[in-house]
């Protein structure tokens, strides 16, 4: 079977401004395409994956534009469905010094928003597929695109994909009624590989977090925690063969410590601390550790040490690039390791 990788969700605009300005000053914004699902596919495409990314985008021209900028990249968008009212925006306020950043979501009533079971042939995209991946926040931004996103995940649990789930909780979408941690965590039943940090898996699972307060790349890890944290997580989703745990520690906007563990067979591994200081771009930085994660599974399935280090020396390189998608290779990525 090919490797073939589809994600799932929302494609959108985001609209920052430069020199660390905040929002109410000046007049000029600059505009990026992104979102965490696409963000994962623009990566996975970079290095070299067939990868497909479907989502619901406007029948106008800025749904045009964001499809266009995807296939730039060497994703297939040709799953994507035309409709809907608008294309869903955000706007950020980069951090500075002490100061932490700020997300405005302008995300009613898009194209997305309204999505709905039935509108995406999920059998006929899977059918040559060998990964299917989502995330949290699909299912933050509506109870129809939540139905949506369930529709897809049991689709693809029947149909014997490898079905990988970022937590990606964001507290300022839940707005629809629905709460977050039933929600995700019947979502999570569904996949083999889990993503997230200290705080999302806190909502998922109800269990308070361990801390990670690294300093510096010489700073210990509570391995022995974090392996008993790690073992009542497995009871909560026995069904997940990975856990995988993004831990950063933010020291200022531009110092932070990054490291990562994974969970799998009872077994917990470790990589490195990377002591990041200047941080040039944080976004995006959760989405190219899960895109390098599951690339790295496919290339070196038996290599769990070596698809752990892979994943967190992508995530450290985002940090040097500007703009939601992970613009470096795997020679680049392997180097760093």
């Amino acid at each position: 079977m090919t490797k073939r990788i589809v994600t799932f969700g929302e494609v959108l605009l985001r609209f920052s401004k430069d020199n660390y300005r905040r929002l109410q000053q000046g007049s000029q914004m600059n505009g990026n395409y992104g979102g965490s699902e696409a963000n994962v596919a623009v990566s996975l495409a970079l290095l070299g994956n067939e990868i497909e990314y479907v989502s619901r985008v406007p029948a106008n021209q800025l749904g045009q534009a964001c499809l266009n900028e995807l296939r730039y990249y060497g994703v297939d968008v040709s799953h994507v469905v035309r409709g809907g009212e608008r294309l869903g925006t955000y706007y950020f306020e980069s951090a500075a010094g002490l100061r932490n950043s700020q997300v405005v979501y302008d995300r009613q009533n898009s194209s997305f928003y309204s999505s709905a079971p039935g509108m995406f042939p999920w059998h006929e995209i899977f059918a040559k597929a060998q990964v299917f991946h989502c995330s949290g926040i699909t299912c933050s931004v509506s109870q129809s695109a939540t139905d949506a996103t369930f529709e897809a995940v049991r689709t693809a649990r029947e149909m014997g994909l490898t079905v990988c789930c970022d937590i990606n909780y964001r507290k300022n979408l839940w707005r629809y009624g629905a709460e977050a941690h039933p929600t995700l965590h019947r979502l999570l039943q569904y996949s083999d590989f889990i993503f997230g940090d200290q705080g999302e898996y806190e909502v998922a699972t109800g269990m308070p977090r361990v801390p990670f307060k690294a300093a510096d790349a010489q700073a210990e890890i509570n391995m022995q925690a974090y392996g008993e944290w790690f073992e009542r997580v497995q009871e909560h989703f026995p069904q997940c063969k990975r856990f995988i745990l993004a831990m950063r520690n933010q020291i200022s906007s531009t110092h932070h410590t990054l490291t990562g563990l994974l969970y799998a067979n009872g077994q917990l591994l470790r990589t490195r601390i990377y002591d990041i200081n200047p941080v040039l771009d944080p976004m995006g930085v959760g989405d190219a550790f899960v895109a390098a994660y599951v690339h790295a599974s496919l290339k070196w399935p038996g290599n769990l040490q070596r698809t752990l280090d892979f994943a967190l020396a992508a995530s450290q390189l985002k940090n040097s690039v500007k703009g939601d998608f992970n613009l470096v290779s795997e020679e680049e990525i392997v180097a760093q390791m």
